[in-house]
């Protein structure tokens, strides 16, 4: 797959929700990314917002004492003044990472891409540090 590398934030448009993570002043910001896709019903689940909720799904992965060592020195900031992780949102981010994994655009991407074990392998290491 192109545009960016199998991390989650190894693209342009987690970047891009990380510098909007930077003015959020509660995780209400991140459980809204993560509801557009858990609550899109059936319709077709593009890549930038899935790149997105698994951001926020790596936010809250942090939160809960389990962040990546690639977090992005502006999400390392943001957590540190906002410790608010809670067991809802972290069903929610699992619910998340479900949906893009086997229902998405990316998925779909990534299946056609020789690198597609990679990704899958983030993504169930995100899912294990979120205590699945």
């Amino acid at each position: 797959m192109g545009a960016g590398g199998v991390g989650n934030f190894e693209n342009e448009d987690a970047l891009d929700w990380v510098s909007e993570l930077e003015h959020a002043k509660s995780s209400a910001f991140i459980a809204e990314t993560l509801r557009v896709v858990t609550e899109g019903g059936d319709e077709y689940l593009d890549t930038n917002e899935a790149r997105r909720a698994l951001a926020a799904a790596e936010v809250v992965a942090a939160l809960n004492q389990a962040g990546s060592p690639h977090l992005p020195v502006e999400v390392k900031q943001w957590i540190s003044r906002h410790r608010v992780g809670s067991p809802s949102l972290t069903q929610l981010a699992l619910k998340a990472i479900q949906r893009i994994a086997t229902a998405s655009e990316l998925s779909e991407l990534w299946d056609e891409s020789e690198r597609a074990g990679e990704w899958y392998e983030v993504l169930e290491n995100l899912e294990a540090r979120l205590g699945k």
